[in-house]
C-alpha cells in the first residue's frame, strides 16, 4: 500500500476534500471541514495520523506496539500515528482510516 492507494480510497467517500494547509509535505483529508486523516509525504515508510475512540486507541497501541503510536503532533488521547508494516495488513490500515472518517462524519452531519 502507498499514499496513492490511500488517496484513491479516501476520495471515494462522500464529502471528502484534500489539501496542504501545513505545506507540501503533509496531505490533509477532511470531511465537512473536519480533519480525519493526515499523511506525511516525506517519510520513507508509509504512515498516517487518524482519529480514534480514546479507549480503542489505547487497545490498538497495546496490540500493535511497534506500529500504532500516540498521534504525532496531535491530541494523543484522540489520535494515533499508524506506521505501515509488521502485522498491519492493508485491510487493517484502511479500517483505521474508515473508522476515523466515521468518527468525524456524524459530528459534522448534525451541524449541516
Amino acid at each position: 500500500m502507498n499514499v496513492e492507494d490511500i488517496r484513491d480510497h479516501v476520495l471515494q467517500k462522500p464529502g471528502v476534500t484534500e489539501g496542504f494547509p501545513f505545506g507540501e509535505t503533509v496531505i490533509v483529508f477532511k470531511v465537512s471541514g473536519k480533519v480525519f486523516l493526515l499523511v506525511p509525504l516525506d517519510e520513507a515508510t508509509l504512515q498516517f495520523n487518524v482519529k480514534c475512540d480514546p479507549d480503542h486507541a489505547i487497545e490498538l497501541r497495546e496490540e500493535y506496539q511497534d506500529n500504532v503510536l500516540p498521534g504525532y503532533h496531535m491530541n494523543k488521547k484522540h489520535w494515533n500515528t499508524v506506521i505501515a508494516g509488521g502485522r498491519l495488513t492493508n485491510k487493517l490500515l484502511l479500517q483505521f482510516i474508515d473508522d476515523s472518517y466515521n468518527l468525524v462524519l456524524p459530528k459534522t452531519s448534525k451541524k449541516k
